[in-house]
Parts: structure tokens; C-alpha cells; sequence
């Protein structure tokens, strides 16, 4: 006889059934694990042994060999415990096969035979939803499963309670979906005083989803700035949430297994590696720009990243997925983020003043800045310098506008692109099978029929183009831009004075 259990292995979010395999034969006493599984799923013997011996049971004396099939499909994390355990029990005739076959399963088993989380478990209940079955999950994330939808989530504490309920001694309650707390930010632009372009251009990328490069001094506000951007930006509605979730699910970052509410926002050391920024490791994990999917990805000091770190970030700004290729694993991610970079003007940051600035000055400054290759800079729709603020500054009052207000500019204008692409979404325009949810990610023919200026700003973005030698992305992320702004004014015509500003966030190249 074989017992069998279904659970789930994962290529980066998408999720692969496997059919766990279990024999119990007679033969020399042995505990055999096949189907090439990693270290963490081969120490499951003795998790799984130690489990059963703390509930009262004992492996029979005899040749039990388990198959984790496809066997050709690499099995990676101990989420394979639970499936395992169950599958010896029904071998052991402790259950039926019958009463644990209308599930997936997956858990980490401690030796005290309670279950741990284990990463994964949203997409795994999404999976489950698709194949018409259920789902068993440690129960502290039986609130993360239960957002699938229709179906039956059990969410046991302990192996032995889920034997319990399956014998009809207990019956284990089903999990209400858990959603996290909204934290009231701190973070107010009434804090900082000065700095009104700066705050323009904030605006400005928070309504469109716009990247945003800050160049300024030490000390001129621009990490401050950077920290308040997420209370402009709206709360991730049901569809991004479940998206965003499922991230940072198979990531093993989804606190208490509740659902995200608010935009991610992650600002990475600038000593971050290259996989650790786009994803990758021994297991091909998500980076830093897939955690940051509909979100933020603040990235203070650019200059300091690596240069081949910095690069790796050419093809998820412009795609908005990143593939991660490795000898064992092929994955793609989601990345569509929002960039905000911000970065000094040359090494010792005091370019403009001469008191304080270097000798070099300002051939520091072409060498410093021309470490952000071009490429990468035509991907930044808007670049904004940050000057160093003055004493009368600080001394003024703070301003009586602060993020609640500037949010509610934000929410209008957001609502109005929504409105404009939901015919896209839904077929019934060129959305190339993706969903557009702001301006910046419009392109191509869409972008010159939603965008298109009157006859006066299409004259002044043709010269513009012209005379600073715009590349045709550079062209466009003007026009998307321009967009935005009209947006956040009402108005449906995209006129001179729109793009004119747009122009005025555009720098030509690193260091001009």
C-alpha cells in the first residue's frame, strides 16, 4: 500500500503540486527520502520521527521509503514536515486516506509535534482554491489561507489536534482572514520647511507613479523627504493587496499571516548585493525590487551601489517583472515599483559652495555622477535638485499644508487614471494583456492617445526634444509626466504649461 498526500513546491510565485509518496514495507528497518530533496526537507526524518514520538507513536520497524514526485523537480523548505507526517499516519492506519485526500498540506513540524509557519502558504491556499481542494496550514497562518476564498482552511496548533479532528474528538473552528493594522505615520510633510519644489515634484510622482531622482547636498532634507512619500500614496486596493501578499508570502515575510494594506516601502543599504537587490541566492528568492512590487524602492547614496547592482535594475523599471536565472531555477517575479534615488552632488556633496567644496571641483562632481550610467537615467521620469537649506528657512513657521492634504490631491488624481484605464483592464483597449494602474506605466500608442498635448505643448515638447536631444523613452516619459500634471489640475487636455513643468524635472544626461 502507498499513502499518498498532496502538497505544493514553488518557482517563484507560481506554485507546483506534488504528490507525496509514502511506503511502509517489510524489510531491514530504514527511513529512505527520494525525490531530490534539499537539506531541509532531508532532515524531515527526524523532525517528522520526533513529532509522532511526542504524540505516543513510533515508526513501525520496518523499510519506509518516501517519494516526493515529479522527482525530477527540486523540493526546497521544510514546509514538506506536515505532508510527510500525515502521509506515515495513514500508512500506520493512525487515519484515512480518505479524510486527508480532499487536501494540501503544509507545515513545519516541531520535535514536540506543534507546527511552525513555513513560507508560501497564501499562493499554496490560491492553488488549493483552483484544485478543488483544501488546504491544512499551521495555525498561525490559517488567517493568510483564509483569504482564498471558498474553501476549507484547517489550521490545526499541533499535529495531534489535527488528528483529533479528523477522528471526531475535536473540531477545529475555521480561520477568519486576517488583515493588517493600519499604522498612522508619523511622517508628515509639515516636518520640513523649504524644499517647495521638492515637495511639488513629490507630489507629482505620487500621483502618477512616477520614478524620482533627488540630487542635493548632505543635510538637505532628501531622505526626509523620500520617508514621507508613502503617506501620499493610496492604500493597495483587494487585487494589488492579494498580489503583494503573495510576495512577501513566499518570501517568508508576511507578519502574523495577515494580508498588506499599506504600500510596501524598502530602502535597502547601499552595500546590498546584487541578488539580494533583484533577486536570486541558492534558492532564487525575491529581491529587494520584487518586495517593493506597487510600492517604493527608496534607494539612498546611488552612487555607492555597485555598478553592476545598479544596472540589474534597467530591465524590472521597464518591464515591471524580473527574471532570475539560475543552473537549478528559472523564476519571475513581479517589480513593478515606484524608484526614488537620491544621491549628492559630487563626493563631499558641497559642489555649490565654494567654502566648503573640494579642489577637484567640479570635475568631482562629472566623475561622481557619471556612475549612473545613462541608460539607468533615462528610466528616472523626474529629477529634482534639493538645495541645502538655509537658516531663514528653518526659521520659518511650519507650512500649514501638510501630507493629509497633499494625499487628497494624490487620491483624485489616482482615481481619475483609474477611471481612464479601466476600459484597457477590462479588454476593451491596447493594455498588451496587463493592467495599467497609472500613468507611468502607459506606453506606446495608449500614451500618445491619453497624453496627447494641445498644438502649443506638442511645439514646445518637439523643440525640447529636439534641442537637448531627448532618446524616444526620455520623449515619452515627459509626455507621462505631463499627464500626471494635468491630472492633478483636472483637466482632461494635456496643455502648454503641463509640459513646460514636466520639461523642467527632465535633466539631460549624469552630470549636465
Amino acid at each position: 500500500m502507498v499513502a499518498r498526500v498532496k502538497t505544493v513546491a514553488f518557482q517563484g510565485i507560481e506554485v507546483l503540486e506534488v504528490d507525496v509518496q509514502v511506503q511502509v514495507a517489510a524489510g531491514v528497518p530504514a527511513f529512505t527520502l527520494v525525490g531530490l530533496p534539499d537539506k531541509a526537507v532531508g532532515e524531515s526524518r527526524e523532525r517528522v520521527r520526533a513529532a509522532l514520538g511526542a504524540i505516543g507513536l513510533a515508526l513501525p520497524p520496518k523499510r519506509i521509503t518516501i517519494n516526493l514526485a515529479p522527482a525530477d523537480l527540486l523540493k526546497e523548505g521544510s514546509h514538506f514536515d506536515l505532508p510527510i507526517g500525515l502521509g506515515l499516519l495513514i500508512a500506520m492506519s493512525v487515519l484515512a486516506e480518505e479524510a486527508v485526500g480532499g487536501y494540501m498540506a503544509l507545515g513545519e513540524l516541531g520535535l514536540d509535534g506543534t507546527l511552525a509557519p513555513v513560507a508560501g502558504v497564501l499562493p499554496a491556499a490560491l492553488a488549493a482554491s483552483a484544485a478543488g481542494r483544501g488546504l491544512i496550514c499551521p495555525e498561525a497562518q490559517g488567517g493568510e489561507a483564509a483569504w482564498a476564498g471558498e474553501i476549507e482552511v484547517l489550521a490545526p496548533q499541533s499535529l495531534l489536534a489535527l488528528i483529533h479532528h479528523f477522528k471526531g474528538s475535536q473540531v477545529l473552528s475555521p480561520p477568519e482572514p486576517k488583515l493588517a493594522e493600519a499604522e498612522a505615520s508619523r511622517l508628515d510633510l509639515v516636518d520640513i520647511k523649504g524644499q517647495e519644489t521638492a515637495k511639488r515634484a513629490l507630489e507629482v510622482v505620487a500621483a502618477g507613479g512616477h520614478n524620482l531622482l533627488m540630487l542635493g547636498p548632505p543635510g538637505s532634507g532628501k531622505s526626509m523627504l523620500a520617508a514621507r512619500l508613502p503617506g501620499l500614496l493610496p492604500p493597495l486596493d483587494p487585487a494589488e493587496a492579494l498580489e503583494v501578499s503573495m510576495i512577501h508570502s513566499v518570501a517568508g515575510q508576511l507578519g502574523d499571516g495577515r494580508l498588506m494594506r499599506a504600500r510596501p516601502f524598502r530602502d535597502p543599504h547601499h552595500s546590498a548585493s546584487l541578488p539580494s537587490l533583484v533577486g536570486g541566492g541558492a534558492r532564487a528568492r525575491p529581491g529587494e525590487v520584487s518586495l517593493a512590487h506597487l510600492g517604493v524602492l527608496f534607494l539612498d547614496e546611488l552612487p555607492e551601489f555597485s555598478r553592476a547592482t545598479l544596472e540589474a535594475l534597467r530591465q524590472p523599471l521597464e518591464s515591471g517583472r524580473v527574471a532570475v536565472a539560475r543552473a537549478n531555477a528559472h523564476v519571475t517575479y513581479p517589480a513593478r515599483v515606484q524608484l526614488v534615488a537620491a544621491m549628492n552632488p559630487c563626493r563631499c556633496g558641497h559642489l555649490d559652495d565654494p567654502a566648503l567644496a573640494c579642489a577637484r571641483a567640479p570635475r568631482c562632481a562629472l566623475d561622481y555622477q557619471s556612475k549612473i550610467s545613462g541608460p539607468l537615467f533615462d528610466r528616472i521620469d523626474c529629477h529634482v535638485e534639493v538645495p541645502a537649506v538655509t537658516p531663514a528657512d528653518l526659521a520659518l513657521l511650519p507650512p500649514a499644508e501638510g501630507s493629509a492634504q497633499v494625499a487628497g490631491r494624490v487620491a483624485n488624481a489616482r482615481a481619475r487614471q483609474a477611471a481612464r484605464y479601466a476600459r484597457l483592464n477590462d479588454g476593451g483597449g491596447q493594455s498588451n494583456g496587463r493592467r495599467i494602474r497609472t500613468n507611468a506605466e502607459a506606453d506606446g500608442t495608449l500614451l500618445e492617445e491619453v497624453a496627447a498635448p494641445d498644438a502649443e505643448g506638442r511645439k514646445l515638447l518637439g523643440d525640447a526634444a529636439e534641442r537637448f536631444k531627448l532618446s524616444a523613452r526620455g520623449y515619452h516619459r515627459v509626455l507621462r509626466v505631463a499627464r500626471t500634471l494635468a491630472d492633478l489640475e483636472g483637466s482632461e487636455q494635456v496643455r502648454r504649461l503641463h509640459v513646460a513643468e514636466a520639461l523642467s524635472y527632465r535633466r539631460v544626461a549624469p552630470g549636465r
